[in-house]
C-alpha cells in the first residue's frame, strides 16, 4: 500500500494538473477568451452578482374551463348542423366536475348526439404508447348526456401548456434584451426564471404576466347590454375606457396567433402611438373573407379578454395588414408588439415565488464570503500543521488541492456559485480534514505501541480507510436529501458539500500517502515526526505536534455519567420539543410566505415617518425593523390570500417608501406565495426524516443493531437540541438552516460511526473485557480524533457567523451549537445507549455492567 507505480504516480499528478488547467479561467473574464475555445467557468449566482428569480406556475384550471367552452360551443354547432337537427335542452358546463352536459329530448336521436359529441374529442397519449380520446361521453336513461375531460386529458393539456408557455416566456425576455437568462421547466406546471442583472424585474413580471392572446371578434348588435347574462354563443366584455361594455360573439373570427410581426409607431395624422400588425397567409386569407362580408359591421380586438378597439369595417382588407389604436404610451405600446410577436401564452402565468437582490447587496456578500473563506483558510491551516506537524503540512497541500478539484468540478458543471455555496466550501475546509486526523492519530498509535515507520504508515492508512468511508457515507446521504428536497440556493449548497466530500476522501487516502512516500523515501527516517521529542531545534520542531488538545493517553470513566447524561439529555430534548410548538420557531419567509424587502436610506432611517407610510397602505400588519447598520431596514408583510396580488402590493410599498425617503435604495425583494411556503416546510421536513432514516439503516447494515439504535436515538436527540437552540435564540427557521441542521447531523453521524468502529475493532481484540471499560477505552481512544475534527469544523464555521454577514449567521450559529452538542452526544448518548442495550448481546454471558468501586452495578 505505500508503494506507488509510476503509472499511478502520474495519474495522479494529471489529476491535480488538470483540476489546475480546469480551474484557471475562472480567474479571467470569459471575454478573454476565443469564441470558439470551449471555456467552463463557474457563474456567480443571483444572490452575488444582483438579479431576480421568479418562479411563475400556470394556471391549468383556465385550460380546463376553455376546454369545456369549446365542447359547449362546438356541441350547439354540431347539434344545429345535424341532419336532421338534434332537440336538446340544458346545454351547460360544470367547471367542478368536469364535464359538459346536456338533455337529448328525442329518445331516436341519443346515438347520433352521442356521436356528434364523440367526434368532438381529441386523441391524447395515455401510457405505453396508446392513445385515447380526451373525453368520456355517456347518455343516462332518461336521456342526460355527459361528456367528462379525462384525467389524461388534464395533463395532456397542462404539458403541451407548460412546453408551449416556456417557450413563450424564453421569447419575451430575449425580446427585452436581458442577457444569460435562464428559463426551465420546474416540476409539472412551473417555471422558473432567472433573470442575472435585473435589480427590478416589474417590466419583465408585466410582460409574461400577460396572456396576450388577441383575436378578433364580430359583435352582436342585438344582444342587451344592461342584462345580467349574454345570450348563448355571446360573451360580455370590458372596454378601455371606464364603463364601456361589448356584446361580443364567442366565435373566434381570426386568432392572434396567425400574425408574422407586430410593431410601435406613431400614426402620421393624429400623432398617437399605435401598434401596427401584420398576418400571415391563413390570417390575410381570412381576415380579408370576414371584412368582405361583414362590411358596415363592428368589429372588435380582444385582448386578454378586453376589447381594445371596435372600428366599423368600412371595406375588405385584402393586404394582412392592420393597426390597433388605443390610449397607448410608447412604452405600453412597445411592451403590447413585444407580446403580440412572441405570440400568445396558452394560460395565465402567476408569480407564486420571487426573490430579487440588488448588486450593492450582492457586493456586500461577495465580500462577506470572501473574509469567512480566507480566514477559515487561514485558520484550518495553521492549526493543522501546529497539532500535526509535516504529516498536517501535507494535509494542508492535500486541501488547498481538494478546493482547486472543487472548484474543477463545479467549473465542469458550469454551476452557480451562490453565498450558501460559499457557506459549503468554507465548511468543506472543516470536514476535508477529518480523514487526515484520522488517519494521523491512527499512525500516532502504532508508533507508540512500537511499530515500525513504514509498518506504521501502512497499518495508519489501512486501518482508517474503512472508517473514513463509513463517516463519509452518512454526510453524502444528508447532502443528498437536501438536494432531493431543497429549493434554490440550497441545492447549490448541497451539491459544494457532496463535491467537497468525495474529493476529500480522495485526497487524504491517495494524495497525502503520495506526499507521505515520497518523504519517506528521501529522507528514509528512523523514527516519524508524529511524536513530541525534548532538545530539538526550531525547525526539527515544526515538523512535530507542537501541541495537543488533550493527551494521548487518557482514563477518563465517560460511562459513570451514563444515566445522568441520558437524563439530561432527554430533559432538554423535551424542553426543546415543547419550544418549537409553544413559543414556536421563527419561521422564515420560506416557511410562511410573506414579503420581505430590504432597503436602505440615504442617513439614518426615520423608522416611525416609514412606518406610517407603510401603515396607511392598509396592508395589515406591516413591520420594519432595523437590519445591520442604522441607515438599513427590513419591511416584512405576510403572504396575500391571492397570489396575484404579490406585485402590486410590492409596488404600494416601494411607492410610499420612496415618498416618506426620498432617494432609499431596495436591495433585495423576496416573495413566496402560501402554497410554494407550505410546500418548502414539507420538504425541509421530509429531508431531515428521510436522511435520519437512511442513516439508520446505513449504520444498521454496516454494524450491529445496538449501534443502528444508538445513532438514530442520538441523532434525533441532537436534532431537537438544536431546534431548541433555534427557540431559545430566536434564529430564523428557513432552508439555509435546514441545511445547517443537516450538516450538523451528517457531521454527528460521522463522528459516531469513528466511535463506533473503535468499539467493535476493541470488541474483537478484548474478548474478556467488561463493556463498560470496554466503551470507556473506546472513547479515550478517539477522543483527540472527536475533538480534534470538531475543532477543524469550528474554526471553519466561526468566520461565518463573524464575517458572513447576517444571511449566513443564523446558518453558522446552528454549526457552532450543533458541532458542540454532537461531540458530547457521541460520548454522554450514543455510547450509554451501546452499553445499555449491549450488555447482554455484545458480550454474551455478561450478566451485569461492571461498576466502579463504591457504586452499584446495573443489571
Amino acid at each position: 500500500m505505500m508503494y506507488f507505480a509510476r503509472w499511478k504516480t502520474a495519474a495522479i499528478l494529471l489529476v491535480c494538473l488538470l483540476g489546475v488547467l480546469v480551474s484557471l479561467p475562472n480567474l479571467l473574464p470569459r471575454s478573454a477568451f476565443p469564441s470558439w475555445m470551449p471555456v467552463r467557468q463557474i457563474s456567480l449566482g443571483l444572490d452575488l452578482r444582483g438579479g431576480s428569480y421568479l418562479l411563475l406556475e400556470v394556471d391549468t384550471s383556465v385550460l380546463l374551463r376553455e376546454r369545456l367552452e369549446g365542447l359547449v360551443d362546438a356541441t350547439r354547432r354540431g347539434m344545429t348542423q345535424a341532419n336532421p337537427r338534434i332537440a336538446y335542452t340544458g346545454l351547460t358546463s360544470q367547471l367542478d366536475q368536469r364535464r359538459m352536459s346536456l338533455r337529448v329530448t328525442d329518445p331516436a336521436q341519443r346515438e347520433a348526439a352521442m356521436r356528434v359529441v364523440r367526434d368532438l374529442g381529441n386523441a391524447v397519449n395515455v401510457g405505453g404508447g396508446a392513445q385515447a380520446p380526451d373525453i368520456e361521453v355517456a347518455m343516462s336513461p332518461d336521456g342526460l348526456l355527459t361528456a367528462t375531460v379525462t384525467e389524461a386529458g388534464i395533463r395532456a393539456k397542462a404539458t403541451g401548456a407548460v412546453e408551449q408557455s416556456i417557450e413563450i416566456v424564453r421569447r419575451r425576455i430575449d425580446e427585452t434584451g436581458v442577457a444569460e437568462a435562464l428559463i426551465a421547466r420546474q416540476g409539472q406546471n412551473r417555471i422558473l426564471v432567472q433573470l442575472p442583472g435585473v435589480e427590478d424585474p416589474g417590466r419583465i413580471k408585466d410582460l409574461l404576466g400577460r396572456t396576450a392572446r388577441m383575436t378578433f371578434h364580430l359583435l352582436d348588435d342585438t344582444a342587451n347590454l344592461q342584462a345580467a347574462t349574454p345570450p348563448p354563443g355571446v360573451m360580455f366584455l370590458n372596454g378601455e375606457q371606464p364603463g364601456e361594455r361589448f356584446a361580443v360573439r364567442r366565435r373566434v373570427e381570426v386568432d392572434g396567433a396567425n400574425l408574422t410581426d407586430a410593431r410601435a409607431s406613431q400614426d402620421t395624422r393624429s400623432s398617437e402611438w399605435v401598434v401596427n400588425f401584420t398576418f400571415d397567409s391563413v390570417g390575410t386569407r381570412r381576415f380579408s373573407e370576414i371584412t368582405r362580408a361583414n362590411v358596415g359591421r363592428p368589429f372588435a380586438i380582444v385582448l386578454d379578454e378586453k376589447v381594445i378597439t371596435a372600428p366599423n369595417i368600412r371595406e375588405a382588407i385584402t393586404g394582412g395588414r392592420g393597426q390597433i389604436s388605443g390610449n397607448f404610451t410608447v412604452r405600453t405600446a412597445n411592451d403590447l408588439a413585444v407580446l403580440l410577436r412572441a405570440g400568445a401564452l396558452p394560460a395565465p402565468l402567476t408569480v407564486v415565488e420571487e426573490r430579487s437582490v440588488g448588486p450593492e447587496l450582492g457586493a456586500d456578500a461577495i465580500r462577506a464570503g470572501m473574509i469567512s473563506l480566507a480566514v477559515g483558510t487561514l485558520a484550518v491551516f495553521l492549526y493543522m500543521g501546529f497539532a500535526y506537524g509535516l504529516f498536517g503540512w501535507f494535509a494542508n497541500i492535500a486541501l488547498a488541492v481538494n478546493i482547486i478539484l472543487l472548484v474543477a468540478f463545479l467549473s465542469l458543471l458550469e454551476a452557480s456559485l451562490t453565498l450558501p455555496g460559499i457557506a459549503g466550501m468554507v465548511l468543506t475546509l472543516g470536514t476535508a480534514l477529518d480523514a487526515n486526523i484520522l488517519i494521523n492519530e491512527r499512525i500516532r498509535e502504532e508508533v507508540k505501541i512500537g511499530r515500525s515507520p513504514i509498518s506504521a504508515l501502512e497499518t495508519g492508512y489501512t486501518k482508517a480507510s474503512g472508517t473514513i468511508l463509513d463517516s463519509n457515507l452518512t454526510n453524502l446521504i444528508a447532502m443528498a436529501c437536501l438536494y432531493g428536497f431543497g429549493s434554490g440556493p440550497v441545492k447549490g449548497f448541497a451539491v459544494t458539500v457532496a463535491i467537497g466530500t468525495i474529493v476529500q476522501m480522495w485526497t487524504a487516502t491517495v494524495l497525502t500517502r503520495l506526499l507521505v512516500v515520497w518523504w519517506y523515501r528521501w529522507t528514509k527516517p528512523r523514527e516519524l515526526p508524529v511524536v513530541e521529542r525534548p532538545g530539538l531545534s526550531f525547525f526539527q520542531r515544526l515538523a512535530r505536534p507542537l501541541f495537543r488538545i488533550c493527551p494521548d493517553v487518557t482514563k477518563i470513566r465517560f460511562m459513570r455519567g451514563a444515566v445522568m447524561g441520558l437524563v439530561v439529555s432527554g430533559v432538554l430534548s423535551t424542553a426543546s420539543l415543547i419550544g418549537a410548538f409553544y413559543p414556536g420557531l421563527d419561521k422564515g419567509i420560506d416557511f410562511k410566505g410573506g414579503i420581505i424587502m430590504e432597503v436602505r436610506t440615504q442617513g439614518p432611517a426615520d423608522i416611525n415617518a416609514l412606518r406610517a407610510a407603510t401603515g396607511a397602505l392598509n396592508l395589515g400588519d406591516v413591520g420594519l425593523q432595523q437590519f445591520g447598520d442604522e441607515s438599513t431596514l427590513l419591511v416584512r408583510l405576510p403572504a396575500p390570500p391571492d397570489e396575484a396580488q404579490t406585485q402590486p402590493i410590492v409596488t404600494r410599498i416601494r411607492g410610499a417608501l420612496e415618498a416618506a425617503s426620498p432617494g432609499i435604495r431596495v436591495l433585495r425583494v423576496e416573495a413566496v406565495g402560501n402554497r410554494v411556503s407550505d410546500e418548502l416546510f414539507i420538504g425541509g421536513l421530509m429531508a431531515l426524516g428521510l436522511s435520519l432514516i437512511a442513516m439508520l439503516i446505513y449504520i444498521w447494515v454496516r454494524f450491529e443493531w445496538q449501534f443502528g439504535l444508538a445513532a438514530i436515538i442520538t441523532l434525533i436527540l441532537d436534532t431537537t437540541k438544536t431546534i431548541g437552540f433555534m427557540v431559545l435564540f430566536q434564529v430564523e427557521f428557513n432552508l439555509t438552516t435546514v441545511a445547517a441542521i443537516l450538516t450538523v447531523v451528517g457531521f454527528s453521524a460521522n463522528d459516531k460511526v469513528v466511535v463506533f468502529d473503535r468499539m467493535r475493532e476493541n470488541l474483537r481484540k478484548f474478548k474478556t473485557m467488561p463493556l463498560q471499560e470496554l466503551v470507556d477505552l473506546s472513547i479515550n481512544e478517539t477522543l483527540n480524533r472527536s475533538l480534534g475534527t470538531s475543532m477543524t469544523l469550528l474554526l471553519s464555521a466561526l468566520p461565518l457567523a463573524l464575517f458572513g454577514g447576517d444571511t449566513l449567521a443564523g446558518f453558522a450559529w446552528v454549526m457552532i451549537f450543533g458541532i458542540v452538542v454532537s461531540a458530547s452526544s457521541s460520548v454522554f448518548i450514543a455510547a450509554p445507549i451501546v452499553l445499555f442495550s449491549g450488555k447482554t448481546t455484545l458480550r454474551r454471558g455478561e450478566s451485569e455492567i461492571v461498576a466502579p468501586k463504591g457504586q452499584t452495578a446495573i443489571r
